[in-house]
């Protein structure tokens, strides 16, 4: 199978982070993301699960905070896979999920707290990493 090595626009290549297969099957397992984030704090995905579950208890300082960290832990780890700061990063490559979901996390809580041009600045970011990501998690 060939792989899409650059998208059609002439824009940069897709980035596809590294699968960390250990804290994923953990999380996916059911083991509690505190402790998954205690074990792999680099990992997007349990930062992710805890803003998601802090969210939707109403502790919106606490979703935002756990949002930021996954965000800035996915940022790092985009840039040493080689993005430039823009550029896709495609839903459908399951280990880009958890940046996904907390940039989406982010946007949420500080909609929430009122932080309107965080907001909209994470949604663009968002939607312009991956629309697919955007209506997925929108919905």
């Amino acid at each position: 199978m060939t792989r899409m090595t650059q998208n059609l626009l002439g824009g940069p290549p897709p980035t596809e982070l590294p699968d960390n297969t250990e804290a994923r099957e953990a999380l996916d397992g059911g083991v509690d993301p505190f402790e998954v984030a205690a074990r792999h704090p680099d990992y997007p995905g349990a930062w992710a699960e805890l803003a998601d579950r802090a969210f939707a208890k109403g502790s919106v300082i606490d979703s935002y905070a756990f949002a930021r960290t996954g965000y800035h832990r996915g940022l790092d780890q985009l840039r040493r896979a080689g993005w430039k700061g823009h550029g896709p990063i495609p839903w459908e490559h399951e280990a880009n999920r958890g940046f996904l979901r907390a940039l989406h996390a982010l946007s949420r809580a500080a909609a929430a707290i009122g932080e309107e041009d965080e907001a909209e600045r994470c949604r663009a970011f968002l939607r312009d990493s991956s629309a697919t990501a955007a209506d997925a998690l929108s919905a």
